[in-house]
């Protein structure tokens, strides 16, 4: 479960930094600029990417097996 929690956590972290490199350069990355529903509210997902990133990085470090 430890494993799961920090790869879980480290695609979200990922994710959430090309998403912001994404708004900020213009570079095509990341999965958040795919998503329909998600147009005008980017750097809002992508944050809530890295947020929910560091919450499984932690959870994962907690974890006990």
């Amino acid at each position: 479960m430890k494993r799961l929690l920090g790869l879980l956590g480290f695609l979200a972290l990922v994710q959430g930094v090309l998403g912001l490199v994404h708004e900020f350069t213009d570079l095509r990355w990341g999965l958040v600029r795919r998503i329909g529903f998600l147009d005008g509210y980017e750097i809002y997902a992508s944050l809530a990417l890295l947020a929910l990133g560091f919450a499984l990085c932690a959870a994962g470090s907690r974890s006990s097996r």
